[in-house]
């Protein structure tokens, strides 16, 4: 393609401001539409871009190459697949939709049309864990790694109030940070399933902290703690390996913004999005794995609790 990817962006919650500025930084891709149902949040582009209140008439009134979704978890699946339907290539919020069986059917839908299905997992292109990434190559197998997803939501979460609904959201942590954590795990260590898992809940019935263990198919073992009640923020990765090497990766080292290390991760984003589309690939293996695992994380911590 010789012109820019001309992009649709659907949800202008907290998130979407770190895409819009990644477009106007990648030459590759253009915004050529927005749509959220708030008109508050959709004036500010009126005059400059296209605008709409649904996603469906976004799909009919724009020409488009592709399809960026962050609108909330529990939306993934209709405007997922309803920009797959239109034969677009489709970048999709973490967690690919609210439910495993969501994800496979939509799975099965890119599969069907051959388009590109992308999951924004942003932590995988942090700089640190790039780094971290780089020097493991050349070490001893990993014996074990270590996420830490420490925040507190409500400093994070906005105007975005559906995600301290557990049903809009999917549960809390585990289902909204648990696939980018997740998703580390399996970037460093290779395959994994879950062995055990904790979760505390407040009365409303979301998740606020999880313990999770997995174990990889060579054997290592992985902890993934959650926590949605921290005061401050914690977000950083620590590998032990077999030669008793312990290598760590703080990924907000060097951004000491609050969420100043999200520009960067979704430059790089937006920028392989335009790329996997360009070279025609749908693999959709990455987004659908980690629903995966945070389905599991929810079946066994309801059978520890009964």
């Amino acid at each position: 393609m010789t012109r820019p990817l001309r992009l649709g962006v659907v949800g202008l919650g907290v998130i979407s401001r770190f895409y819009l500025s990644a477009i106007q930084g990648v030459p590759s891709v253009r915004l050529a539409s927005v749509c959220d149902q708030s008109e508050a949040r959709l004036s500010a582009y009126r005059g400059n871009v296209a605008c709409y209140r649904t996603h469906r008439a976004m799909l009919a009134g724009t020409a488009l190459d592709a399809v960026v979704v962050a609108v909330p978890n529990d939306a993934h699946f209709a405007v997922c697949h309803d920009a797959l339907a239109a034969g677009l290539p489709v970048c999709v919020e973490k967690p690919l939709a609210l439910t495993l069986e969501q994800g496979t059917r939509l799975v099965a839908l890119a599969a069907e049309r051959e388009l590109p299905l992308f999951t924004a997992f942003h932590r995988r292109y942090n700089d640190n864990v790039r780094d971290l990434a780089h020097r493991l190559a050349r070490r001893a197998p990993i014996e074990s790694v270590r996420v830490r997803y420490l925040e507190r939501i409500e400093d994070h979460a906005g105007d975005d109030a559906w995600y301290l609904d557990a049903t809009r959201c999917g549960g809390g942590c585990v289902a909204d940070n648990g696939p980018n954590a997740f998703d580390l795990v399996r970037l460093l260590a290779g395959p994994v399933r879950v062995t055990d898992a904790k979760i505390t809940r407040d009365r409303a019935g979301v998740d606020r902290r999880a313990h999770v263990v997995l174990r990889s198919v060579d054997g290592a073992t992985a902890h993934v703690e959650l926590d949605w009640s921290y005061s401050g923020e914690v977000k950083d990765v620590e590998v032990r390996l077999t030669d008793g090497a312990v290598l760590r990766a703080d990924m907000l080292a060097g951004h000491p913004r609050f969420k100043g290390s999200l520009w960067h991760e979704y430059h790089r984003i937006v920028d392989e999005f335009a790329r996997v589309v360009a070279r025609g690939e749908h693999d959709t293996s990455g987004g659908l794995a980690a629903l995966s695992l945070v389905d599991e994380t929810y079946r066994l911590a309801v059978a520890a609790d009964a």
